[in-house]
Formats: structure tokens, sequence, C-alpha cells
């Protein structure tokens, strides 16, 4: 099989968003989903795109995705906050998602950015495996919090 990675285009928004929903069903909140694939696509390719995505193709199906913000760090200033980096079950194990989080860390170093950061679910031991390989700090300190904006 030939896989590429690539920067994704407002063509992949469809199928990015499939990956989502799937990713969220392997995390066990599928009914969570609410973007649609018009926010995506006006978000990440409209004229000031939030956020910037890497797809993995494969024989012209995407199989994976991951997705990323610039945040800033008082204390460090700009980071890359990776929200999500997926890859589908039958394709794992093939160094795509090792593909995708390199792409998003020469993003990172081109864009002078000196830390990459996200989070994974604590049940999910083959994602913080995976991350070991790249010198990763897990932080047991800090707990995340959302508040709605109403």
């Amino acid at each position: 099989m030939n896989t590429v990675i690539r920067k994704a285009e407002k063509r992949d928004v469809s199928s990015i968003r499939k990956l989502i929903v799937e990713l969220a069903e392997f995390e066990k909140a599928g009914d969570q989903v609410k973007i649609t694939e018009r926010q995506l696509e006006e978000d990440g390719f409209g004229e000031s795109a939030f956020y910037q995505a890497f797809v993995a193709e494969c024989d012209g199906q995407l199989v994976g995705f991951s997705l990323s913000f610039v945040r800033y760090s008082t204390w460090r200033g700009k980071m890359l906050y990776m929200e999500d980096l997926y890859v589908t079950e039958s394709h794992r194990g093939q160094s795509i998602g090792s593909a995708l989080l390199e792409k998003q860390l020469d993003y990172a170093k081109e864009s002078g950015i000196n830390f990459l950061c996200f989070q994974v679910l604590d049940w999910n031991q083959p994602a913080i495996s995976f991350y070991k390989k790249y010198d990763v700090t897990y932080d047991p300190e800090w707990i995340n919090g959302i508040i709605p904006v109403r």
C-alpha cells in the first residue's frame, strides 16, 4: 500500500469529519461530535484559518489525520497544540501515526515553535506507549477544564 502524508485540503473535509466521528466512537463519545463539515471547512480553510491538518492518504482513501493549532503559553511562548492524531484501526501498525506526528513536529519547527502539546486518555495505553518514543513528559498535576460560552 502506498501511503502519502500531506497537508489537508478543502476537498478532505468530509473524510476528516468521518475520521473525527470514528475517533469519538473509539473514545466512547460518538454522540458528542457536534462539528459540521461546513464549520470544519470555514475554520480550517477560510480567510482566517484556526487550525491546520495533515492527512494520511492510502490508495486514494484518507486513513488518518492530525489536527493542530497554535496556542500561547505565558511560560514558554508559542506552542503547537495537537488536538487529534488518529489512524483507522485497519491501518495501525504501519508507522502512519508516526509519520503524521513527524509532520506536525516539522510544522512546529518551521513555524518557530519549540513545543508540541496534546492530551491522551488515561486508559489509552497504546497511545501512551506510542508517544513515549518522542521523549514526552506527562503531567499528572493539571486537571483539564472546559467552560461553555453562552
